[in-house]
């Protein structure tokens, strides 16, 4: 299985990291895009635990990348970017969150509930079908990729054209265990907690669109965070790359990060 993709020339200062959990592949638009002015690693996570993808992560970052990295984390992958700098401060001199979840459990309770909200009657009925099916026994990698699908339309505020994004490697058995446990982490309060070993600065990309509400990520951070910025994209959802209004806002904030 491939677990690491190269972009632009060494060095490799910028990590990009998935969502999902077990959706390796999403980041490869920003990857492409940031190879212009960069040496940029894709890593394709595949362990199956939180502290498996943490040590996944700290490999390549210590054997393909130049360090101090500048991680680039994107919705689980903002939680796993925060998790491995927490861990590892010495190996990362930036760590930028996009579309994060939040970091209180509080904040997560209505996300669903808006995204059912923005859905027509007929993808609102399949996606409570599929649901069901993913929670019992004859769940699939197709009903995954489908609740995908209709999760995005429902994140979105305004959506380009559909584009050739190369191949997005799904795993259902990687959500499910790591995700399992992320949350759990999330609702003890420890997720939150963690950050206080990070000593990096942290700048969070959020759209206000997202049903990932922003003061989720940007009060809990504010609190524990020593270097922390927020900026907010109007017009954007979940996926600020694939926004009509919000795409070249976005990666103009990314590059001005950067540096």
């Amino acid at each position: 299985m491939e677990v690491l993709r190269r972009y632009g020339k060494s060095p490799f200062g910028v990590v990009v990291v998935h969502g999902g959990p077990g959706a390796g592949g999403e980041m490869e638009p920003v990857a492409r895009e940031l190879s212009l002015n960069y040496g940029v690693l894709e890593p394709l996570q595949t362990a199956g635990t939180v502290e498996g993808q943490v040590g996944e992560l700290r490999r390549i970052i210590e054997e393909d990348a130049a360090t101090p990295v500048t991680l680039v984390g994107w919705s689980w992958g903002a939680w796993l970017c925060y998790l491995t700098t927490a861990r590892y401060p010495s190996r990362v001199k930036k760590l930028i969150l996009v579309s994060s979840g939040p970091f209180e459990e509080g904040y997560a309770k209505e996300i669903m509930e808006v995204r059912l909200r923005r859905l027509p009657t007929g993808d609102r009925r399949r996606v409570e079908t599929i649901m069901h099916k993913l929670q019992g026994k004859e769940k699939d990698e197709g009903s995954f990729k489908e609740f995908g699908a209709l999760m995005e339309k429902a994140d979105s505020y305004n959506l380009l054209p559909k584009t050739d994004e190369g191949k997005i490697e799904f795993s259902l058995k990687i959500y499910e265990s790591v995700w399992r446990e992320a949350s759990d982490l999330r609702s003890s309060g420890e997720l939150l907690e963690r950050g206080r070993n990070i000593t990096c600065p942290v700048v969070a990309i959020h759209g206000d669109y997202d049903p990932h509400p922003a003061s989720g990520v940007k009060e809990p951070l504010s609190r524990i965070l020593r270097d922390f910025r927020f900026i907010l994209l109007d017009h954007c959802g979940h996926t600020p790359w694939k926004e009509v209004e919000a795409k070249e806002k976005f990666y103009r904030e990314l590059r001005a990060e950067l540096g």
